[in-house]
């Protein structure tokens, strides 16, 4: 497949996604969504890709939304007013943000970011449902959306508080301040912070022991139980699934190889594949209600 706004490479089962309009500081535009949407339909049908990892193209990670619309940026009735496709009470118009976000959420791959530089508005709430967030010494994060007259987008509001807790959160949403990555680091919004330069080989390091010593079965689950427990208000119901899951998978064959590869000290070959092997009891959970009116 061929994109126009991000580039796509698969090497040693690790697929790095950059965002590729390094003219603009990799803003995001609605078909930069698309594409990306379409590269993790891609990737989770694939089952040669263990690990994923995004960045940017350039000086920046993005820069947020692409501006050149100028004040009519955020107006989608304003820019479809001519041939009325949309008006303010259309519910099928959803942020484009958040429907980026939650097919991140719902990936069956583990997810890097590898924050090389400005990673602002949807370039800051894009990373947040990313499994490891990396960043090199020089990035920048803002949440400026009250600065924009707008409010959060991608889901951040639930999303950052979980991340940052609610008082950092607040902080940074409702300042709109711009912070540097040793305060995203001291604030957990990264796990650790490198010299520009060592930032995709840090990257590289982790997906690759994601590739060569997890199953990726496990990993499709494991990211999934933890991210769907942010919202359980008791540890019994993580207990019930993580019941089901160790029960079931105890069984497999990835346990026998995890098991026999360690005992004989090589590398694991784990058979099973996530487009085939996740259990029938996956999804677990209810899928919110699909209503998204903007009125």
């Amino acid at each position: 497949m061929s994109f126009d706004t991000v580039r796509l490479e698969i090497d040693e089962q690790i697929a790095t996604i950059t965002l590729s309009r390094p003219h603009r500081l990799n803003a995001f535009t609605y078909e930069m969504g698309d594409e990306l949407i379409g590269i993790f339909d891609q990737l989770d049908a694939d089952d040669d890709v263990r690990a994923i990892i995004i960045t940017g193209d350039g000086k920046a990670f993005c820069a947020g939304a692409d501006l050149s619309t100028g004040a009519e940026t955020f107006d989608m009735v304003a820019q479809t007013q001519h041939d009325g496709t949309f008006d303010a009470t259309d519910e099928k118009w959803r942020d484009r943000g958040g429907v980026l976000n939650l097919r991140i959420w719902n990936s069956k791959k583990p997810i890097i970011a590898a924050v090389n530089g400005a990673s602002v508005g949807i370039g800051a709430t894009m990373i947040l449902p990313m499994d490891i967030r990396l960043a090199g010494m020089s990035a920048k994060f803002a949440f400026p959306f009250a600065k924009r007259g707008i409010v959060w987008d991608g889901c951040a509001s639930w999303f950052l508080p979980r991340v940052v807790g609610i008082s950092t959160a607040m902080d940074w949403g409702l300042t709109g301040r711009t912070f540097s990555s040793a305060e995203a680091f001291e604030n957990g919004l990264v796990s650790r912070v490198v010299p520009d330069e060592d930032l995709m080989a840090e990257a590289r390091e982790r997906a690759r022991l994601m590739a060569e010593n997890c199953a990726p079965v496990s990993l499709a689950l494991m990211r999934q139980m933890a991210w769907r427990m942010q919202g359980a208000d008791h540890p019994m119901i993580a207990h019930r699934i993580e019941t089901r899951g160790i029960l079931k998978a105890g069984m497999g064959k990835d346990a026998e190889e995890g098991v026999m590869s360690f005992l004989e000290k090589r590398q694991p070959n784990f058979p099973m594949k996530v487009s085939e092997d996740l259990p029938d009891w996956y999804p677990w959970w209810a899928e919110a209600e699909d209503d998204y009116s903007a009125g």
